[in-house]
């Protein structure tokens, strides 16, 4: 009947909308226990690696960096996770949750490790645009992330065996973490003399910022890379086919 129509389709509407909200509500969590703490973590490492001495196109710099993210994202998940149980839900499981830490930290650790060798590279002629070092970002780490995630279903044994299925939410997930690694690249204000960079004004790490506030701006890039990314998944994928479904 009319009115039955009407009442399923009201109902369904009211279901996608709270599945909307429910995505949103985990970038959010995500946002604030991982990638703010990730740039955050990334910068804090460089400013390590300068002091002992470690030139930007180093293997020791992009180590150190890239353990630096690794470590944060540990840090943030497991700390945030631990707040969640005692605040408000005796449900969360930490071990299971240190162990995707873990899984999520190692991969981190390859994004964040390959990041500043993927900019040199785009940067290294002094030609291509903020744009095409943007996007070469986004390609480059979102890849790398992706295979640390894959590797580390193969050798972490807590978490779920790679297979098609979570392939799909894994690449999702990467491609959110791809812009995060893209947003980044405003931070660099140096390269072309900041020309094309429409980020700068917002997360820019200019020469007077003292080093809490690099750090900050970092953490605040990746943090708004990752929720602009992530916002295009939430409101197109189908129910069920995001990875934070």
């Amino acid at each position: 009947t009319p009115d039955s129509k009407t009442a399923w389709a009201s109902h369904h509407h009211a279901a996608v909308a709270m599945g909307v909200l429910g995505r949103f509500a985990t970038t959010a969590e995500v946002v604030v226990s991982k990638l703010f703490p990730a740039g955050f973590g990334w910068q804090a490492a460089s400013i390590v690696a300068d002091q002992m001495g470690h030139a930007a196109d180093s293997v020791q710099f992009a180590a150190i960096t890239g353990l630096g993210d690794g470590a944060a994202v540990l840090a943030g998940h497991t700390t945030y996770n631990v707040v969640k149980k005692v605040v408000y839900d005796s449900n969360v499981s930490l071990p299971t949750e240190i162990g995707t830490a873990t899984w999520l930290a190692a991969a981190a650790t390859c994004s964040g490790g390959l990041w500043q060798p993927i900019v040199n590279t785009l940067q290294a002629a002094d030609k291509l645009p903020f744009e095409l070092v943007f996007a070469g970002t986004w390609l480059g780490c979102g890849t790398a992330f992706l295979g640390g995630l894959r590797v580390g279903r193969m050798i972490m044994p807590w978490m779920g065996a790679p297979d098609n299925a979570n392939m799909g939410t894994d690449a999702a997930l990467s491609m959110a973490i791809g812009g995060a690694s893209a947003f980044f690249v405003g931070t660099d204000v140096a390269y072309l003399n900041g020309q094309g960079n429409v980020l700068r004004p917002l997360v820019g790490v200019e020469d007077v910022d003292a080093d809490l506030i690099g750090c900050v701006k970092a953490g605040s890039s990746t943090a708004l890379g990752f929720t602009v990314a992530q916002s295009v998944q939430n409101l197109t994928y189908k129910d069920g086919q995001a990875w934070c479904d």
